[in-house]
């Protein structure tokens, strides 16, 4: 009797490690999309969110992710069902000169997005080793295209979730140093409000967590896996598998981007001191909660841009090879010219750039702007039995998503209004 209760206990633990390895096998590119929204444009919103509003704007943040876990699940659905990224389908599914305006917008977003991260990542190497801003962009780029070109998506999922473990390491420390409001911060995530000035605020942490070329990016990851061409039962675990993907990654995601408000809301606002620089935050750090808090900083921002970064060109190699109606394929010629034509103009912007801390805030008020874009071009795609077959979005979901869309774009003209 004890040997057949051992023998079914071992069975149950056995059954239980595969179960748990088979979950685990299917997590990994919600995480490299992860990175895209915790990036130094974020920074530069969440701080001066924070710095400025205290924990008034922590709405806008959990706002932003419920609205980014349905469009990035939704998005990755195309990916495993049709086996091609949000850009191939553009090309397919589009009249070819309509997809070459969309995805021509999409790619100018993504060199934005790029902007935003050598910056980040140079200003965080200024910090750490007094290297210039120009200097650290170009060394961000050369190492950056270095791991792209010589890393398959395994090894990048691997490397990328180490930098978004050591961002939230670094932000869990800095957090537990300061006297946070916990009773105004639980307020700030659920109460929506604007107060006076906050618009540019908005408006940037909405394009700094809803990205678009995000969308691009989990579509392209996920279809690289060719789910599709399996037999059917392995499609439908996937799809059930990429929810939990989805809504962990997004769920850390929200948890780093509410850490930045809070420490900047506990260290800045309470102390009346606004925050005009990133460099001036870590500066400001040192001496107001000690001088390990400044170096945390300084890596972490590092971290950010150099994982960020990274997403960054793999998205716009993404979407220009996509013009072509190609995959993602760093041997290929578009996806590497689409790279260059990423990183090559954003370098070039940043020779011109007087203010970075600007320069970061405009660059995500322009991806909310582009934002809409994106978003109709996916649920076109989603909501068309032509492209889905039987996994078109149920008429609930595309109600939803629709209607998020809407709110989006309606966001978008009525805070460049009113700002």
């Amino acid at each position: 009797m004890f040997n057949i209760i051992k023998n079914k206990l071992f069975t149950v633990h056995q059954n239980g490690k595969e179960q748990v390895s088979e979950v685990f096998k299917y997590i990994g590119p919600g995480i490299i999309v992860t990175v895209g929204f915790i990036d130094p444009g974020n920074w530069a919103a969440n701080l001066a969110a924070g710095a400025s509003f205290g924990y008034e704007l922590l709405w806008v943040v959990t706002l932003s992710t419920i609205m980014l876990i349905l469009l990035q699940h939704n998005v990755a659905h195309l990916g495993i069902v049709r086996g091609q990224c949000l850009a191939e389908c553009a090309y397919e599914f589009l009249p070819h000169w309509l997809s070459r305006i969309v995805l021509s917008a999409a790619g100018i977003a993504a060199v934005a997005t790029a902007l935003a991260e050598f910056i980040g990542a140079a200003i965080a190497l200024k910090m750490l080793f007094n290297v210039p801003l120009v200097i650290g962009s170009v060394l961000t780029a050369v190492v950056c295209t270095v791991m792209l070109v010589t890393n398959s998506y395994r090894k990048l999922e691997r490397i990328i979730a180490g930098f978004v473990s050591l961002i939230a390491l670094a932000y869990l420390v800095e957090v537990n140093m300061v006297d946070v409001d916990w009773v105004s911060a639980g307020i700030g995530w659920v109460n929506p409000s604007i107060p006076n000035e906050s618009m540019l605020v908005i408006l940037s942490i909405l394009g700094a967590v809803i990205m678009p070329h995000n969308l691009f990016l989990h579509s392209e990851i996920i279809q690289s896996r060719q789910f599709n061409i399996q037999d059917e039962a392995v499609m439908q675990k996937r799809l059930r598998y990429e929810f939990l993907d989805t809504l962990v990654s997004m769920g850390v995601g929200w948890m780093i981007n509410s850490a930045m408000i809070l420490l900047a809301a506990a260290v800045f606002f309470s102390h009346g001191i606004g925050v005009t620089e990133l460099e001036q935050a870590e500066e400001l750090l040192r001496p107001l909660i000690g001088p390990a808090a400044g170096t945390i900083f300084a890596l972490a921002l590092l971290f950010a841009g150099l994982a960020s970064s990274a997403t960054a060109g793999m998205a716009g190699a993404s979407i220009f090879a996509g013009m072509f109606g190609e995959s993602y394929d760093m041997k290929d010629f578009h996806s590497r010219l689409g790279l260059a034509l990423t990183y090559v103009p954003a370098l070039l912007m940043i020779l011109f750039i007087t203010d970075s801390f600007q320069a970061l805030l405009i660059s995500q008020m322009f991806l909310s702007l582009q934002l809409p874009i994106t978003i109709f071009l996916q649920l076109y795609m989603t909501s068309s039995r032509r492209v889905m077959g039987n996994y078109v979005n149920r008429r609930f979901t595309g109600v939803l998503l629709w209607s998020i869309g809407i709110v989006v774009t309606i966001m978008n003209i009525y805070l460049l209004y009113v700002g």
